[in-house]
């Protein structure tokens, strides 16, 4: 005969006591805090954050502008490791026209491979001083990505750190039940008297 012990915290027994049931509402709280409560911060996080990086890309797709630029200054080769398709720029002169053509120059970073005389597009704020590119559509789901998962993550570290500490002063509880049971019950089994 098997005696069932699922589910002993929620059925009345002698042994149960409250830090038990303690215990089983704070687990069943963790777990729906984890399958529903995590996984909906880290959507509404990411939800945010994509709203912020369209909202940035934006403002800085209204206020920057891509003009086509030739390069004029001498490109170093590239290393060896980068020749691959790598993402390092070099810094190099190159020279644009605006609409009066009037002729500008400015260090600008340009892909590894370019040479002297190659066009390349060139980004400028409104005073012509150049600028990194706005961010793409990659660049944007990327930052949605990421701190969507950060706020799911610190979600559920939050909640195991409240289940640990939980658990700590369920044990602390339960060890001191268990002591003023046995300072009441232990005497009559091995017949000492406090």
């Amino acid at each position: 005969m098997r005696a069932s012990v699922r589910g002993w915290r929620w059925r009345r027994n002698p042994l149960r006591r409250r830090s038990d049931v303690v215990e089983a509402w704070t687990a069943l709280a963790v777990t729906l805090a984890l399958v529903l409560g995590a996984p909906l911060l880290g959507a509404l996080t990411g939800w945010w954050a994509h709203g912020q990086a369209r909202a940035v890309q934006r403002a800085e797709l209204a206020d920057r502008h891509r003009v086509r630029a030739e390069v004029v200054g001498r490109t170093p080769d590239p290393p060896p490791s980068v020749q691959g398709g790598g993402q390092h720029t070099y810094r190099v002169a190159v020279r644009w026209s605006d609409a009066d053509h009037r002729a500008h120059t400015l260090v600008a970073r340009v892909p590894p491979g370019t040479r002297q005389g190659d066009t390349v597009g060139v980004w400028l704020d409104p005073g012509g001083r150049g600028v990194p590119p706005p961010p793409d559509e990659t660049a944007v789901w990327q930052h949605t990505v990421a701190l969507g998962a950060c706020g799911a993550c610190g979600a559920a570290a939050v909640v195991l750190l409240g289940r640990s500490l939980v658990g700590r002063v369920a044990l602390r509880h339960r060890l001191a039940e268990w002591e003023r049971e046995w300072a009441r019950t232990g005497p009559r089994w091995s017949g000492r008297r406090a």
